[in-house]
């Protein structure tokens, strides 16, 4: 693949790159050419650069105007975006102003310097990006030739989609559109239908799913409750880190407190916690205070942590495909990891996807503080399924022996023995 800017060869070298990756290998030539696409592709595939990489490309160094506007629905994904962004642009011998906005940031301040020049690459929230171009009518996005919406699928669940639809809407006709989202909702698609021109789809395959660093244990809950088994299951491992997962903040809420009172170090990350608290769990984090993280998908997406040991689903992700995004946040690099998730007979059908996904499932029990395996799944589901063979056998003999013969009780019982006999050697 070609890059014509040396400024951007340099920043390649600078980061080490020996070879582009699969995402960005598909995208780049693409962008390049100007053409709309839709990314679907999990976090740490390299997509921030497959879109960044083709915005410096075409970016006019002369036009001290909006050139490109990158969105990302939440303040951390738009500092990496933002970080990687200046990392490239540092390389170049003429300045490039990359502008980040995102919400918490000294507004006044931001206001001023629009009024006095424009950013040439726009980074932040939808929210915040739509109060200073649509709302104050200070920047210039409008004037945009490259539009990126990163993560998506999460854009549209926090509420961002309204936003980006202004935003759009007041975009040039002839701009380009890039989207990324590691799943594309349908209810994403009359958005993506309204603005993009025959926009050119790349799937990424997410690769954890073979992931031989991540061993995959799911546990039932049987007779106990939910909370009773997490419990137990706490006393069972000794994490250097644990993301605990729940679908709503409610249960966030609920988890974390059970947790810590129950004597463990934990913390908790939802989308109802401000700006500043975040950053000060973050801080935190970072600095290894936390044992167990217990979070939702929304304020966990984007989020780099180093040492997470142990990914507990405490609930199974209602969209299947998170349960990969989910599971990928350990065993990176060269380390091994361990995910964990509790499941009930409804999850039958779940456990049939993650398989065919080619997820090599360990199925275990906990007893006397110890993770115990068990027979698998599929040995639960022959022996399911020879016990009904049975029972249809007896149904049918009844059936056919209303009438009472000579002998009939002996003949119904050497059949029945035969059919166990035959499901017996059939599982030896």
């Amino acid at each position: 693949m070609e890059i014509k800017k040396n400024f951007i060869q340099k920043a390649i070298k600078d980061l080490g790159f020996r070879d582009f990756t699969e995402v960005q290998n598909l995208v780049i030539p693409k962008a390049n050419k100007g053409l709309d696409i839709i990314g679907c592709s999990q976090t740490g595939t390299g997509k921030t650069h497959a879109f960044l990489i083709p915005i410096f490309e075409a970016l006019d160094l002369d036009n001290h105007d909006v050139q490109a506007v990158i969105t990302a629905p939440t303040r951390e994904l738009a500092q990496q975006i933002y970080n990687f962004a200046v990392h490239i642009a540092k390389f170049s011998e003429t300045h490039i102003d990359i502008r980040k906005y995102v919400g918490g940031s000294d507004r006044e301040k931001e206001i001023n310097r629009l009024k006095k020049s424009q950013p040439m690459i726009v980074i932040g929230t939808p929210g915040k990006i739509f109060d200073l171009a649509i709302k104050e009518n200070l920047l210039n996005v409008y004037k945009a030739k490259t539009f990126v919406i990163d993560e998506a699928d999460m854009s549209l669940e926090i509420g961002f989609l309204e936003d980006i639809d202004k935003l759009a809407a007041s975009m040039d006709e002839g701009l380009q559109m890039m989207v990324f989202s590691a799943t594309i909702p349908e209810k994403i698609r009359p958005f993506l239908r309204k603005y993009m021109n025959k926009p050119t789809e790349i799937f990424i395959k997410p690769k954890e799913l073979s992931s031989l660093n991540i061993e995959h244990i799911f546990i039932p809950i049987k007779s106990k409750s939910r909370e009773d088994v997490l419990l137990s299951l706490v006393k069972t491992i000794n994490p250097y880190i644990a993301l605990v997962f729940c679908n709503r903040k409610e249960t966030v809420e609920e988890i974390g407190t059970l947790l810590y009172s129950n004597g463990y170090n934990v913390t908790k990350l939802h989308g109802d916690i401000t700006p500043r608290q975040r950053k000060q769990v973050m801080d935190r984090i970072k600095k290894a205070e936390f044992q167990y993280i217990v979070a939702s998908d929304i304020a966990s997406r984007g989020i780099d942590i180093d040492g997470v040991s142990h990914v507990v689903n405490y609930e199974l992700p209602k969209d299947m495909e998170f349960y990969i995004h989910r599971s990928g946040r350990t065993g990176r690099a060269s380390y091994t990891g361990m995910a964990i998730s509790l499941y009930t007979p409804k999850d039958e059908s779940y456990l049939d996807f993650l398989e065919n996904k080619g997820i090599d499932i360990i199925y275990k029990d906990i007893k006397n503080n110890e993770l115990i395996k068990r027979r698998d799944r599929n040995e639960r589901i022959k022996r399911i399924q020879s016990t009904k063979s049975i029972e249809i056998e007896k149904l049918n003999l009844k059936r056919k022996n209303k009438k009472v013969k000579p002998g009939y009780k002996k003949k119904f019982h050497r059949t029945v023995q035969k059919a166990q006999q035959k499901a017996r050697r059939h599982h030896k």
